[in-house]
């Protein structure tokens, strides 16, 4: 219902739009748990699901305050108030902070299930889902049977194996583009195409391997295709070398963005100043206790629309980290970002552009979004 072959194994805003025409409203990714603004609102009226029509958005409720493994609470190192609640959830009387199941319902795109096997044996351990609060795709697929789809008990253990056995033989990725042609052909660069993926070819180190488009063969005809490929080689050397400052460390976008990473860091797409005004999203205030660890960037006193992993550990460190997103398929899968707020390709490299002062020329950001697009 959620992760489409067409859209790389997850949704894209346009798509769901599409799926509420044909149905009028039926289609099941529209349930009331977690396709719909909230639970208590008219199911059948799109302004209780402008969230997930807009932005592709579906509503993630995390029982506050957190709690472990084994069923104990966590104590947070900060206090949380909702300062804005356009969807009615968070204060709501049955599903929000003050409940009697005490919870905090924030608005998440869905990720790709696919290319998982890279996830999995990424550096630092295995995290999945946006904060990083599944430690296995075996838990991660039994919460999915819990609440996305409302099951009355617990998958099997056999149940569990085939699908986790199923996921890690998906892999996904562009395989063509209506300037650079087919982009998963023998010759091509190793980081493109499924298959390529499936082969283990696409490693940590394949985004190097657009050389072969950098300077079109002579027996070809100058065109649109090699002109696109051209630039499509020069945006993947924007992506492993441009440098710029982050946390004051020289970084480039490949620092963060590895493959089968699964690190989580705040980027400030929902955290003020730097998050884009979204007055549709919730907003909260996040007050951090003098004994602990500030905010690296903004103190102690934090207004955010997802407090992200801090909603799993608790802590004012983590306010706002959202775990790294795969690149592989973005084309099929807009908007961007965990909360949506960039509408398209060039709207995600403006926001790195601004975020962190990067300084791109016109035709770095052109050459850095074709790039992303045949991913």
């Amino acid at each position: 219902t959620c992760h489409q072959p067409s859209n790389a194994m997850s949704i894209s805003a346009e798509a769901v739009r599409g799926r509420w025409a044909d149905t009028h409203g039926k289609d099941p990714i529209f349930a009331a748990v977690d396709g719909s603004n909230c639970p208590d609102r008219p199911q059948d009226v799109k302004e209780s699901h402008s969230l997930l029509l807009e932005r592709g958005l579906l509503r993630i409720a995390l029982s506050w305050p957190p709690r472990a493994a084994d069923g104990t609470a966590v104590r947070p190192e900060f206090r949380i108030e909702v300062v804005r609640d356009p969807t009615g959830c968070n204060t709501s009387t049955i599903y929000g902070i003050a409940s009697a199941k005490p919870a905090i319902s924030v608005y998440r795109r869905p990720r790709v299930a696919a290319n998982l096997n890279y996830l999995a044996g990424g550096p630092g351990g295995a995290k999945f889902m946006s904060d990083g609060r599944e430690p296995t795709l075996s838990s991660q697929a039994a919460t999915a049977v819990l609440v996305h789809e409302q099951a009355k008990e617990p998958p099997a253990p056999e149940t569990l194996r085939q699908i986790v056995d199923f996921e890690t033989q998906i892999y996904a990725a562009q395989i063509s583009n209506i300037r650079g042609g087919l982009l998963n052909e023998k010759a091509g660069p190793v980081a493109l195409g499924p298959e390529n993926l499936a082969a283990g070819k696409a490693g940590t180190q394949a985004f190097a391997s657009f050389a072969v488009w950098r300077k079109p063969k002579m027996e070809q005809d100058p065109g649109v295709q090699i002109e696109f490929r051209a630039s499509v080689a020069r945006g993947s050397d924007v992506f492993l070398t441009r440098t710029f400052r982050v946390n004051e460390a020289a970084s480039t976008c490949a620092t963060c963005h590895r493959q089968g990473t699964t690190r989580w860091m705040d980027i400030g797409t929902t955290n003020t100043a730097a998050a884009k005004a979204s007055p549709d999203l919730p907003l909260f205030r996040i007050t951090c206790d003098s004994s602990a660890a500030p905010h690296p960037l903004l103190g102690r006193v934090i207004y955010t629309q997802d407090p992200g992993r801090a909603l799993i550990s608790g802590k004012c460190a983590d306010v706002g980290s959202i775990v790294m997103q795969q690149f592989h398929g973005l084309a099929a899968r807009a908007p961007y970002f965990s909360n949506g707020s960039a509408r398209t390709l060039r709207e995600l490299v403006d926001f790195y552009d601004r975020r962190y002062a990067v300084g791109y020329t016109e035709r770095e950001k052109q050459d850095l979004i074709n790039f992303l697009s045949v991913l």
